[in-house]
């Protein structure tokens, strides 16, 4: 195993700067040969969750132990559990995308997207921190973040809440009924900035719950099993070089969190170059390209952030009446904006938007290139074509994508 004493004498989790979470001191990247498709146990020397039960008295075997016996129950119910998901490339796939283009699935994930991997992390914590299993989750989700969440929330037997807005998929509202969740449904008021999910969901954790969610800015813990994603994403990249990445961005976590695993790679000589990182919006909802726009991004890193953090409430304000196809991304707020910036910066990346026109040739030509995402899923596909048609990138960049939500219209009932 390989070490990396990298944050000596911090009693914390994360640094100064809101949704960004630090590697343990004593963290170990796996040997190259490991083998183990389970990436929580795969990488869990390299979990915050793992290093705070081993200070506690765990044995490694009963980490493990805790893991497969969530893992199991998962796979009971569902049919699928937690495993490093497919990538694959495609070579001059379209007109519309550079000649080389490596994608990550994550519509293979517990619950059909990303979402479960940030969500299994928390849950792991909750289970090391001895947390009553009667204690209420709560969490406010247009989708496919509440799927995941009640589907690890029915495996550990803990109660759950979510809050979802009044135009929620009915098949979704459906699996989470199916799932034991309690359903509230939050419509909007005459007049009301911000989302009205988030607020009903705010007042469930003034009144006891705990945050379940994917909102760093909620439970900063939410990165630590989010950082799996980019651990994955490393290993091929370090097979596959690639100039730019495009990921789609709503709340912020996912970018963030595999950023900071790619990064954390890189760190442990695992990963020899950290792709420009591109956060894709849609032009019906983009709050954080409009933050974007008035950030001194020449200034060094450091003063960027400390100007984000005095400025923040006039640079992430509310979307007004978010729209568009990639339901998943509609945001009003992206929550963790901070670590987005913080990852754009270091890797040199940057902000896109797409037209809805966009994200509907994605939505069209990922299911045609064999992989079954709904818009959301394919949103990272319509920031490359933004960037390609703009001539941010041309036909010699290679590029990698997140492909992140699974198209329930056609694999309803199954995971």
């Amino acid at each position: 195993m390989r070490k990396l004493a990298c944050r000596p004498n911090v009693d914390s989790y994360h640094d100064s700067n809101t949704s960004w979470i630090l590697t343990p001191d004593t963290a170990e990247w796996p040997d190259k040969g490991d083998e183990e498709l389970n990436p929580y146990i795969r990488w869990r020397k390299m979990l915050w969750s793992w290093h705070k039960a081993i200070e506690r008295g765990w044995k490694d075997e009963e980490f493990v132990s805790l893991v497969k016996e969530i893992d199991d129950a998962i796979k009971s119910t569902t049919k699928s559990n937690f495993t490093i998901t497919p990538t694959g490339i495609w070579e001059n796939a379209s007109d519309l995308l550079p000649d080389f283009v490596l994608w990550k699935d994550e519509t293979q994930n517990v619950g059909g997207s990303h979402k479960a991997r940030h969500l299994m992390g928390l849950l792991l914590h909750l289970a090391v921190d001895s947390i009553e299993e009667s204690k209420r989750l709560a969490i406010s989700s247009c989708g496919n973040a509440a799927i995941g969440a009640a589907t690890v929330a029915r495996a550990a037997g803990r109660p759950i809440d979510v809050f979802i807005p009044t135009w929620a998929n009915a098949t979704i509202v459906s699996e989470l009924e199916s799932l034991g969740a309690q359903i509230h449904v939050c419509e909007r008021k005459k007049g009301q900035l911000g989302d009205p999910c988030m607020i009903e969901f705010q007042k469930a954790i003034e009144s006891g719950a705990l945050p379940f969610g994917v909102q760093a800015t909620e439970n900063i813990l939410t990165l630590d099993g989010g950082r799996t994603i980019g651990w994955e994403l490393a290993e091929v990249l370090e097979e596959n070089p690639v100039d730019d990445l495009f990921i789609q961005v709503g709340g912020g976590a996912l970018l963030t969190s595999c950023a900071i695993g790619l990064f954390e790679a890189a760190r442990f000589k695992r990963l020899s170059k950290v792709p420009r990182i591109w956060a894709v919006q849609a032009e019906g909802c983009a709050p954080f390209d409009a933050a974007w726009e008035k950030i001194p991004i020449g200034k060094p890193i450091v003063e960027v952030l400390k100007y984000c953090q005095e400025q923040q409430s006039e640079l992430m304000k509310p979307w007004a009446n978010p729209t568009g196809l990639a339901t998943g991304i509609l945001d009003d707020i992206t929550y963790d904006w901070m670590g987005v910036v913080r990852s754009l910066l270091l890797s040199n990346g940057g902000s896109v938007v797409a037209s809805e026109e966009q994200v509907t040739q994605a939505s069209e030509l990922v299911p045609n290139l064999g992989i079954q995402t709904e818009p959301t899923g394919a949103a990272s596909i319509a920031g490359a074509i933004n960037s390609f048609e703009s001539g941010q990138i041309d036909g010699q960049t290679t590029i990698a994508v997140l492909l992140t939500g699974k198209d329930r219209s056609i694999s309803q009932g199954s995971d």
